[in-house]
């Protein structure tokens, strides 16, 4: 018999590749937003780095932090579905029975077909069962409040790094100038990179991407000339 061809399903990455995608885009593109700000107010070179590396050690700290309350607020709350279902799986097993028989009945299975699976899955796993089956959590999609928020503060500090380290190397009279290149460069690579990764179009997300991000710069580059002609 020939051996079944393996499949390919992204579901399984989508927990940290959000969150990896995330925080380096948003590592890169505000610390690099922050230093062509203060760049473009006509700031020394070492204003510009310690600008740099303070939005990244304050920003990795904060998507760290705002990922784990955010997440834990998630794991909290499927933790609470998971124990009221232990609850009545103890109470009213035969009702839950039900329950998951008229939801494969939903899904296309002959009711006493959709009966004899429920019946099978719950004397194999009865919490299980439901968990997946009615609440639709599972082990790919499960909350995790520490994975999410290292993954986050780690990623936005390497995507600060790229800017920050444009800077040290750059001169003064073009620090502004070459970290909105490398900038923008690494962010229509990283665009392209978390869209392979998710299955998805890599021309589309780097064009989108570096749209973003070179408007961003942009803004912030204007309010730095408006502001540092007036002080």
């Amino acid at each position: 018999m020939a051996k079944a061809p393996s499949e390919r399903h992204y579901v399984t990455r989508l927990g940290w590749l959000r969150a990896a995608v995330l925080g380096a885009n948003d590592g890169l593109l505000s610390t690099a937003s922050l230093m062509i700000g203060v760049a473009g107010a006509a700031a020394s070179h070492q204003a510009i780095v310690v600008a740099g590396l303070a939005g990244l050690v304050a920003g990795a700290m904060s998507m760290a932090a705002g990922e784990y309350v955010s997440v834990s607020s998630q794991s909290d709350s499927e933790e609470a579905d998971i124990e009221r279902e232990r609850r009545e799986l103890r109470d009213n097993r035969q009702s839950e029975v039900a329950e998951l028989t008229g939801i494969y009945v939903k899904r296309g299975l002959d009711p006493s077909l959709a009966r004899q699976v429920a019946e099978e899955l719950m004397k194999h796993d009865a919490l299980e069962a439901h968990t997946r089956d009615e609440l639709g959590i599972s082990d790919a999609t499960a909350a995790r409040p520490m994975q999410a928020a290292v993954t986050s503060a780690a990623m936005f500090a390497a995507g600060a790094s790229i800017p920050f380290l444009t800077a040290l190397v750059a001169p003064r009279a073009s620090a502004a100038l070459a970290i909105g290149i490398v900038s923008l460069v690494a962010l229509a690579v990283l665009g392209a990179v978390g869209a392979k990764a998710g299955g998805a179009t890599m021309a589309k997300a780097a064009i989108r991407v570096t749209f973003w991000g070179a408007l961003a710069m942009a803004v912030t580059a204007g309010i730095g000339v408006l502001f540092g002609t007036r002080v």
